[in-house]
C-alpha cells in the first residue's frame, strides 16, 4: 500500500503560442523538455517540476517555466491534477497548469534567457500536430489542453491570447483556425465576430499588397478568462 508520504507533488505547464508558418499559414506550438534522467530519459515532456513546502502550486509552475524556458505568462490557469497511479514508476500527482502568449513576447523572452547564459539546450518548440512521444502521460495532458482550448474558443474570447493589442480580423479568423483545425468562411466568420460585439474597431488599418484592413483592438473592461471567485494569488504569477 502507498502510503500519503510516499506521494509526491508535481507541477507541469502547457505553454501554447500562435506561430506563423513558411507558406503564411498559422499553427499551434509548444515547448518540451528532453529529459536528461530516468523515468524516461532522453524522451520529450513538458516543463515542470516538483512542488516545494514553500510556493503555491502556481508559483512553482512558473518558477519551472521561467527555469526551463525563460517565458513568462502574464495569467496561469490551472487544466488539470492528473493522478492516475499508473502514471509514474512512483507515486506522482501533478498538477498542471496552461497559458497562451504571443509569439513576439516568446520571441523576446527566449532571447533574454539565452542572453543570461543560463537557457538549457534540452528546450525545442514543437507544431502540436508534429509531437514527438511524449514522457509519462503528457501525451493526454496536451490532448486535454487542447480539448479545453477548443471548446473555450466558442464561449470566450480566448483567440485573442495569441494575437498583438491590435489586429485584423483575418488575423483572429486565422487564430480560430489553428485552433479547431479547419478553414472558417471570412464572410460568416466576419458576420458573427461583428454581431458579438467583443471587438472594438480603430480609426488604423494595415497596408500590404492588398487593401488595407481595419485593425481592431479587444474590449479590454472584459477579462480574457473568467478568473472566477479565487484571488489573485490563487490564479495568476507573481
Amino acid at each position: 500500500m502507498t502510503r500519503s508520504s510516499d506521494i509526491r507533488v508535481a507541477v507541469s505547464t502547457v505553454i501554447l503560442t500562435l506561430r506563423r508558418t513558411d507558406d503564411g499559414g498559422a499553427v499551434l506550438a509548444l515547448p518540451l523538455v528532453l529529459r536528461t534522467r530516468e523515468p524516461f530519459a532522453e524522451q520529450w515532456a513538458l516543463p515542470g517540476g516538483w512542488l516545494t513546502p514553500a510556493e503555491s502550486p502556481v508559483d512553482a509552475a512558473a518558477r519551472t517555466l521561467a527555469e526551463t524556458t525563460g517565458l513568462a505568462p502574464s495569467y496561469l490557469e490551472q487544466l488539470y491534477a492528473f493522478g492516475a497511479v499508473d502514471r509514474s514508476p512512483t507515486r506522482v500527482v501533478s498538477i498542471v497548469y496552461w497559458a497562451l502568449l504571443r509569439q513576439d513576447d516568446v520571441t523576446a523572452q527566449i532571447a533574454a534567457h539565452r542572453a543570461t547564459g543560463r537557457a538549457p539546450e534540452n528546450v525545442q518548440w514543437f507544431d502540436v500536430d508534429q509531437l514527438p512521444h511524449l514522457a509519462f502521460d503528457h501525451s493526454k495532458i496536451v490532448d486535454y489542453a487542447l480539448w479545453r482550448l477548443r471548446n473555450k474558443v466558442g464561449y470566450s474570447r480566448v483567440a485573442q491570447g495569441f494575437l498583438p493589442a491590435e489586429f485584423t480580423l483575418a488575423e483572429l479568423r486565422e487564430a480560430y483556425e489553428a485552433i479547431l483545425g479547419r478553414s472558417l468562411d471570412p464572410a460568416n466568420f466576419r458576420r458573427q465576430v461583428e454581431a458579438a460585439g467583443n471587438l472594438l474597431p480603430t480609426e488604423r488599418f494595415r497596408t500590404g499588397s492588398h487593401r488595407p484592413a481595419r485593425l481592431y483592438r479587444d474590449n479590454t473592461d472584459v477579462e480574457l478568462a473568467d478568473r472566477g471567485p479565487l484571488g489573485p494569488e490563487e490564479t495568476s504569477t507573481r
